[in-house]
């Protein structure tokens, strides 16, 4: 097994890997007691080349391998690849491009709603994957064999599963599909750790000014602190401590400390001051740009059950029908939007998914189409005479 521990090693290993034309990429990271994630193993595999790098190795340069993952000849493969991306955005200032999810890739090849990397592993590897090794301390050093063993697996399989579904979806024409939902995850927003766009991470569904100001103010405030002292958002002050304080602002530090959420003692500590500070700011600030507008138009009209029902069922059918997972192509709120004929920006209604479901689901809404049952099975039906 190749492990990658130098800078000169790294260089000869990216040297080596620069003709391939795909990469499969995992990492082993530790988040839990930190705010930042703490990069542990790389493991990168290509045809006919495997190894691992250690980016905790004394001296390592990890620069030879982002470059690497920035070269646009070099498809980058990775399995529910945000986190990794991530991780590679904030050390390395890069976003693999092009990039393959075979997460993404599964859910349009006819394995559901994310599958996992065991199940891609078994049904098209034809391989069990050991996961004793899963939840160990990558920190810890040396790694055992088992370790090692079990994190090279998450790529060398990956060649099988890639090179299986690429094959898949140019036979069935769905390579399109695939790379418009990657796309979303090249987004360099998705990834800027913004205090000031932290209050979005707490789906405030207020539209009350004053709520959203001090609740940003104070996500903003918990934002900086955790990554000053690089330590998880919670471990500052929870989410429901900030929401509960700003539906009801204390003007006291005693208010404060009478928080049901905020810890006991909290209030007369520094981190206490600061928060006191934050909340005063909010109650004086506009709420965040956009807040308000999008909380209250997030629901102009409750939309009916049945009716949702009904649209749930027909996407069901659509989806097995086309063998696509469901969320792929229609999510939660683009139900509700569909039930409460609020078509403006669902995704559901445009480019393939339109064509899989959209169209349908405005056709049963308008009554065009019907579902029923046919020999105990639901199936859908197109009614007879004119639309109104």
């Amino acid at each position: 097994m190749r492990i990658v521990d130098t800078t000169d090693d790294l260089r000869a290993f990216v040297d080596e890997l620069a003709g391939a034309p795909y990469l499969a990429l995992d990492t082993e990271f530790l988040r839990d007691q930190t705010y930042y994630p703490r990069l542990c193993l790389i493991q990168v595999a290509a045809p006919g080349i495997e190894g691992i790098i250690d980016p905790l190795a004394p001296g390592i340069d990890l620069k030879p391998f982002y470059d690497l993952i920035a070269r646009p000849d070099i498809v980058k493969v990775l399995h529910a690849a945000r986190q990794d991306i991530e991780i590679f955005f904030l050390q390395g200032g890069v976003l693999p491009d092009p990039l393959f999810d075979t997460q993404i890739a599964a859910m349009v090849c006819g394995f559901g709603d994310a599958a996992s990397y065991e199940t891609l592993a078994r049904k098209v590897a034809h391989v069990e994957i050991d996961k004793s090794a899963r939840f160990t301390d990558w920190s810890h050093r040396p790694l055992s064999k088992r370790q090692l063993e079990y994190a090279l697996a998450d790529v060398t399989h990956l060649r099988v599963i890639y090179e299986w579904m690429k094959a898949r979806l140019e036979k069935t024409g769905r390579a399109a599909w695939v790379a418009e939902e990657v796309a979303a995850l090249q987004d360099p927003a998705l990834y800027r750790l913004d205090p000031e766009l932290a209050w979005k991470r707490l789906k405030p569904r207020s539209s009350n000014k004053r709520f959203l100001a001090v609740l940003a103010a104070m996500a903003a405030w918990r934002e900086r602190e955790a990554q000053a002292r690089d330590i998880p958002r919670g471990r500052v002050l929870k989410d429901e401590a900030l929401t509960e304080i700003a539906a009801h602002p204390p003007e006291t530090p005693d208010a404060l400390e009478r928080v049901r959420a905020v810890p006991k003692g909290f209030a007369n500590s520094r981190l206490g001051k600061g928060l006191s500070e934050a909340i005063a700011a909010g109650m004086t600030a506009e709420p965040p740009e956009g807040a308000v507008l999008e909380n209250k138009q997030r629901r102009r009209r409750e939309p009916s059950p049945a009716v949702m029902d009904l649209l749930k069922t027909l996407l069901r059918l659509r989806a097995e029908a086309a063998g696509v997972a469901p969320r792929l192509i229609a999510n939660a709120e683009d139900i509700e939007r569909l039930a409460a004929n609020e078509d403006d920006d669902v995704a559901a209604l445009q480019g393939w998914r339109g064509e899989v479901f959209g169209k349908d689901a405005i056709a049963l809404r308008k009554g065009d189409l019907a579902i029923a049952l046919e020999n105990g099975e639901a199936v859908v039906v197109e009614l007879e005479g004119e639309s109104e």
